[in-house]
């Protein structure tokens, strides 16, 4: 069992930055890759970003490739999702997830992988 439990949320302009974080407890971090999602217009959740393992493969939605950078530090079973030039469209609840793996590489960017969810964090970002 994972427990996943976000924050670094706020207000901020368009433009500005946030860091969100995701502290792990329970089970070895290092043995599961992670992800970041939101919620969207028809899905539950949307793909944000994701992160292997030993963070050697990273993916990013197009939405935010460029702007938004994933990275976890597995000793301290801590994500991160450092967020620069935000737009008003990014505005949503951002949840952590996570998943087992024996595979160093998967990163996946699909919702139904995921078996570990946060309960998410508010990111409003005003115009």
């Amino acid at each position: 069992q994972v427990q996943l439990v976000e924050s670094g949320g706020g207000l901020v302009q368009a433009g500005g930055s946030l860091r969100l974080s995701c502290a792990a407890s329970g089970r070895t971090l290092s043995n599961y890759y992670m992800g970041w999602f939101r919620p969207a217009p028809g899905k539950e959740r949307e793909f944000v970003s994701a992160i292997s393992r030993n963070a050697i493969i990273t993916n990013y939605a197009d939405s935010v490739k460029g702007r938004f950078t994933i990275s976890r530090d597995n000793a301290k079973k801590t994500l991160y999702l450092q967020m620069n030039s935000l737009k008003p469209e990014d505005t949503a609840v951002y949840y952590c997830a996570a998943d087992f793996t024996l595979d160093p590489s998967r990163a996946s960017s699909s919702e139904r992988h995921y078996d570990y969810w946060g309960q998410g964090t508010q990111v409003t970002v005003s115009s």
